[in-house]
């Protein structure tokens, strides 16, 4: 494995003090959120589940699948270990949230290190690059709409279902060898094949009982529920810069609304969360607030975020060199 450089990055200038204030963890912070996004998610399961057979299954499933795919950011920001003060609530609740979102957990803690340490690099390759330059602009599109995942299961933001198969039969791939250490290997390998034993058991019990309830339920919300988690993702790094060593160049922040802030945990405050990864994700808008004098402007909503994005991608798929000018204050 390459040695990681996370001190190589630029880092705003911040008070110690106020810095360890806001790296304390809370294991309240972490039940709120867990607590009410799983209320969510029983109670539009519920009403999925009740419509199911009706052309009301539609709305009702999407809106599950959505608010289902808020999973992510549990498995992110427990992979941090810092949504709860208590270790194993962060352990567990890794694990719960990276079988949801088809993550096998070993692989993508350590290939999410990776990504913290050479962020949009290209040499050490970056792994959670999601489109690469030139841009691929029918990729994007179909990342964008209900489904289009489907679409993508060899390539790209699917590709990780192959890679966790590839991984179950003892195949060592690119990112295993890159990321891994030798020592967490096979505990790659474990979780992989427990991983498919439950994927198959959910099949095989919607069989059981002939409803393709379960597999819709627990499976399938990766395919028709990603939409709202494509595009928060998406204007995390899209159209920035590739191999900079500062976070103000390859990562955007974005202000969300109230809802979407809260399906996000948050990290919409992406460049903070890259420059400073031990500040849990509900300190994030406080470090915002401090050190924004030192930050690019954010960009003030999704729409805004993307009529910056858009004309971007779109020369980068004609000439990948191009990049986002963006205006760093200088201090």
């Amino acid at each position: 494995m390459k040695q990681l450089d996370i001190d190589g990055w630029y880092k705003c200038k911040i008070d110690k003090k106020v810095y360890k204030q806001l790296t304390k963890r809370s294991d309240w912070q972490g039940l709120k959120h867990v607590s009410l996004w799983l209320l969510l998610l029983i109670i539009s399961g519920y009403v999925a589940c009740i419509s199911w057979g009706t052309w009301w299954a539609i709305p009702a499933f999407l809106l599950y699948g959505n608010i289902f795919m808020a999973c992510n950011p549990v498995w992110h920001e427990c992979g941090h270990r810092t949504a709860f003060k208590t270790r194993w609530l962060n352990e567990f609740f890794y694990h719960v949230g990276s079988f949801l979102y088809n993550f096998e957990p070993i692989r993508w803690r350590w290939s999410h290190f990776h990504h913290h340490s050479y962020t949009l690099h290209t040499n050490p390759y970056d792994y959670e690059i999601q489109v690469t330059k030139p841009t691929d602009l029918f990729y994007v599109f179909l990342m964008h709409i209900p489904g289009g995942n489907l679409f993508l299961i060899f390539k790209g933001i699917l590709s990780f279902h192959w890679e966790t198969i590839k991984h179950a039969f003892g195949i060592t791939t690119p990112v295993m060898k890159d990321c891994i250490p030798e020592n967490e290997r096979s505990k790659c390998r474990f979780y992989s094949r427990l991983h498919i034993l439950i994927w198959l058991c959910i099949v095989l019990f919607s069989f059981f009982i002939s409803s393709w309830l379960p597999v819709m339920l627990i499976l399938l919300p990766f395919i028709y529920g990603t939409t709202l988690r494509n595009i928060f993702d998406f204007t995390q790094h899209a159209g920035l810069a590739n191999d900079v060593n500062d976070h103000r160049l390859c990562v955007r922040t974005v202000k969300l609304n109230p809802i979407f802030s809260f399906l996000y945990w948050h990290m919409e405050y992406h460049i903070e969360h890259h420059m400073f990864p031990m500040v849990p994700s509900y300190n994030l808008k406080k470090l915002h607030a401090i050190i924004k004098e030192q930050m690019p402007a954010p960009k003030n909503g999704l729409i805004d975020a993307y009529r910056e994005i858009l004309p971007a991608i779109i020369k980068q798929s004609k000439d990948p060199n191009y990049r986002i000018p963006i205006i760093i204050p200088q201090n």
